[in-house]
């Protein structure tokens, strides 16, 4: 059962949430994490900008990715979101039972 991590940088704490939540009603992640207090450095149109955002850590199935990418651009404000998935290559195997069950529509748990 393949699982991802997808990182996701939010302007604030309330646009983190407002994502989070949504993706968890919407079963496309079994958790997501908001990880406030970040400091991105990067460059933007030419610039070097600094911006404090708040880091989503979402886990979910592989299976679930492309719907979750999605509604993440639906849902953010920037112009270019970050999307960025990473694989989970283990894990301990009752909580990646739980992922899986938590990222579908008939999910109990």
């Amino acid at each position: 059962m393949p699982a991802a991590v997808l990182h996701c940088s939010c302007p604030d704490a309330e646009t983190a949430a407002r994502i989070a939540r949504a993706l968890v009603d919407e079963r496309l992640a079994a958790c997501v994490q908001a990880l406030p207090g970040v400091t991105s450095t990067y460059r933007w149109q030419g610039e070097v900008q600094v911006d404090a955002e708040t880091l989503l850590l979402v886990k979910t199935s592989y299976a679930r990715i492309e719907a979750l990418k999605s509604r993440i651009a639906e849902l953010h404000p920037y112009e270019l979101p970050e999307l960025l998935v990473l694989e989970v290559i283990d894990g301990a195997p009752d909580y990646l039972a739980w992922l899986e069950a938590a990222t579908t529509a008939t999910a109990s748990r």
